[in-house]
């Protein structure tokens, strides 16, 4: 686990430290509009992708946890299975609002 979270680290790292060549000042009069339009589009891709990334974690862990207790008492599976269906909806419904940020800051492109 620790691997992969320091190889994500590095992805990352390299992803967003050639960005800061974007955040030097405009010469033209026409340039900083398009780092600021660069900016954004990164921004509202950057939320979806960890939106996406952590819902998606959040979400198989929850259900990982549910099955793991409906196994070890299958008796109880009733009573696990809507409180699981809650919180993953809940889960889901942080991620459609990663969605609607990101189409605002894309509707400011």
């Amino acid at each position: 686990m620790k691997n992969l979270i320091a190889r994500i680290s590095l992805i990352m790292i390299g992803i967003i430290a050639p960005i800061s060549v974007f955040a030097e000042e405009a010469v033209a009069g026409g340039l900083a509009d398009a780092y600021k339009s660069i900016g954004l589009a990164l921004g509202a891709g950057f939320a979806i992708g960890i939106a996406a990334f952590g819902g998606a974690l959040g979400q198989s862990r929850a259900a990982a946890a549910a099955l793991e207790g409906i196994g070890r008492n299958p008796g109880s599976a009733d009573k696990i299975f809507t409180p699981m269906i809650i919180g993953l909806a809940l889960i889901e419904s942080l991620v459609i609002y990663a969605l609607l940020i990101a189409f605002m800051l894309f509707g400011k492109i």
